[in-house]
């Protein structure tokens, strides 16, 4: 049996590194109010940790259909609760940090022989960093098949950034560590004084910031994976999501080989399966003996100077479960309608579930 937590403040937890990290107030109410995802995916008879048992079950009320019969439990629950006597026997968070770990350790100290050491938080750390996405699987990536096409940089100072900046003209910096949508910048030509003050802040917190080429996205894909104790790979499905400013803001919910319609619009399948191949055998190699549980790979069809359109894959590796994940976990059967998954916020987060008659492929959805 498994007691799953949602996390959502994991990656803003990495750039912090401290134990007693708390949360900003918007990342606080994501998860008290979205605790309850994980019913999605687990299994029946597990536990699912939320801050409110009340609020979890009449969230799960209105999308019944697509959850399992869990167990709400919360903090004060596991507390009292014999781990022994319940066959509690693994701890499967949305991501690992410092933070969580002690946030469960203080519930229950029984805990601790589920909840990862100190040595593999600092390697789920280390993976997280954009720079290894960056200096590993991205160039590994690219020399694989010429229709990928990425870089990024390391920069540790801000004389690294500008030179950067002189040789591409449109870039973009990002924090080492950073959730989805924060920790962005573009740049075109020149930096301001807010953006320049923003950067050398991020290079004395972080130790450096990344830079890349300012690329023209045609269409934002995934990939989502997971990797078992025996570095097994495993490839779970494309995702099709969408972004405003940079955060994510929907998932379109379809069968694989619809998704892949959706995409052989711009690429081929073959260059699809190659791309899955290739990401299998790289993060087999480089995640094998590091990492166990659900990771995915944010990637992009661009659009060149030269008119070509090719594939950026691996704009950034998230070592954690994904919105992606969360989406093939309600995708439909091939007789079931295609839909939405969105997450909304009107005074409360809530994940809104629509469906279409109509097929995705041909409208405007997302």
């Amino acid at each position: 049996m498994k007691l799953h937590v949602f996390n959502p403040e994991h990656d803003m937890a990495l750039a912090y590194n401290n134990r007693n990290f708390t949360a900003p107030h918007a990342g606080r109410t994501l998860r008290k109010d979205l605790g309850f995802l994980p019913a999605l995916w687990a299994d029946n008879g597990d536990f699912v940790l939320v801050d409110d048992i009340e609020s979890a079950l009449e969230s799960v009320r209105h999308i019944k259909k697509y959850t399992n019969d869990v167990v709400f439990v919360t903090p004060g629950d596991l507390h009292n609760i014999s781990l022994e006597s319940v066959g509690l026997q693994v701890i499967d968070a949305w991501g690992w940090d410092s933070a969580i770990k002690d946030q469960l350790l203080a519930a229950n100290p029984d805990l601790s022989t589920m909840l990862p050491t100190e040595s593999q938080l600092d390697t789920i750390r280390t993976l997280s960093n954009r720079k290894f996405a960056a200096e590993n699987i991205l160039p590994a990536l690219v020399d694989s098949d010429s229709y990928f096409i990425g870089e990024a940089y390391y920069c540790k100072s801000m004389e690294d950034v500008m030179k950067i900046l002189i040789k591409y003209g449109a870039i973009v910096l990002k924090a080492p560590w950073s959730c989805s949508g924060r920790g962005v910048r573009y740049v075109c030509n020149r930096l301001d004084d807010h953006t320049f003050g923003w950067c050398r802040n991020i290079i004395l917190r972080q130790g450096a910031i990344m830079a890349e080429p300012y690329y023209n996205k045609v269409k934002d894909f995934g990939m989502e994976f997971s990797i078992d104790s025996k570095s097994c790979v495993s490839y779970k499905g494309l995702s099709l999501f969408r972004t405003d400013n940079g955060a994510y803001s929907g998932s379109i919910l379809a069968t694989e080989k619809d998704k892949r319609e959706m995409l052989t619009k711009y690429v081929s399948d073959g260059i699809l399966d190659n791309l899955a191949s290739a990401v299998t055998k790289l993060t087999s190699t480089y995640l094998s003996g590091r990492y166990v549980g659900a990771f995915g790979l944010d990637m992009m069809i661009i659009r060149t100077k030269d008119g070509q359109l090719k594939i950026h894959p691996c704009v950034e590796i998230n070592m954690r479960r994904t919105m992606g994940h969360v989406a093939l976990a309600i995708s439909p059967s091939e007789i079931e309608p295609q839909g939405v998954m969105r997450i909304t916020y009107s005074g409360k987060y809530k994940l809104r579930i629509s469906r279409t008659d109509n097929n995705i492929i041909n409208n405007n959805l997302i």
